[in-house]
């Protein structure tokens, strides 16, 4: 979050960090005023660990999913956390709470229960595939695919919706909501796509998977950055990854701005 702003990329704002066991006390005294947040582990993979509140009702606190959770219930995921029970290899890991998101209307009716977010895979600064990722009521109200999210491949170009897929299985509606999916068309598309470019300058990874929100207030914003994105964008869209890879890996090109990057990939990988 810290780095990515010195490079004009918006995050969700951060309401607290829990680093060590004794700093539990003080989330429930942060949390006490929130309606909605978002816990996640700094080093999670695959969506595992990550807790939405999106209400309260007295003592309880209301999950996407519609289940409540006590006081109680937080603090031990948290200590989980801090134990590395989600993290790469078990290490002891880091809790970030940060402001729950808004979706925009024009997306939030696609999803069920979730926020809506969209996938770009980057590489050399290229944006070269994405998906939009839309929860359902297997997800546990999580746009992450393994857990059963649905998977809308994107034009490059345009933003518009191209496949489906659900569980690596082709679908045209989605399986909560009974919208098609064909019709989707994402709003400020080269904006999130120069946002996307600007995180190879902030990061300097090579190849890594940007995960964007439009938020109905704030735009698009970023949520996180990942360095291992997994291969089911390319099921989403139709399309393999590699053959653009190649394209970029054999440009002989000066020093290109994020904007003449998400330019150059609109027009590159364009559907046809």
């Amino acid at each position: 979050k810290l780095v990515v702003a010195e490079y004009g990329v918006k995050t969700p704002k951060l309401l607290q960090v829990v680093r060590q066991q004794h700093e539990i006390s003080h989330f429930r005294e942060m949390a006490e005023d929130l309606a909605g947040f978002a816990i996640k582990p700094a080093k999670g993979s695959g969506g595992k660990g990550i807790t939405v509140i999106t209400g309260r009702d007295g003592d309880d606190y209301i999950k996407a999913s519609g289940s409540r959770v006590d006081s109680a219930f937080l603090e031990r995921h948290l200590t989980n956390i801090l134990a590395g029970l989600y993290s790469l290899a078990g290490t002891p890991d880091v809790a970030i709470v940060e402001n729950l998101v808004e979706s925009a209307p024009s997306l939030a009716k696609y999803s069920h229960q979730g926020v809506p977010d969209i996938r770009i895979i980057v590489f050399q600064g290229y944006p070269v595939m994405a998906m939009l990722r839309l929860a359902t009521t297997a997800s546990d109200g999580k746009a992450n695919l393994h857990q059963g999210a649905v998977g809308v491949g994107l034009d490059i170009g345009s933003g518009r919706g191209l496949n489906a897929v659900q569980f690596n299985r082709p679908i045209t509606l989605h399986p909560d909501t009974g919208l098609a999916l064909e019709n989707i068309q994402i709003e400020a598309w080269g904006e999130m796509l120069e946002m996307a470019s600007r995180c190879y300058e902030a990061t300097g990874l090579g190849y890594m998977g940007v995960d964007l929100v439009v938020d109905a207030n704030e735009g698009p914003l970023l949520l996180e950055l990942n360095a291992r994105p997994g291969l089911a964008i390319q099921m989403a869209n139709g399309r393999g990854l590699l053959p653009r890879l190649r394209e970029i890996e054999s440009l002989k090109r000066p020093h290109f701005t994020p904007l003449e990057r998400s330019r150059f990939a609109m027009e590159a990988f364009a559907s046809s």
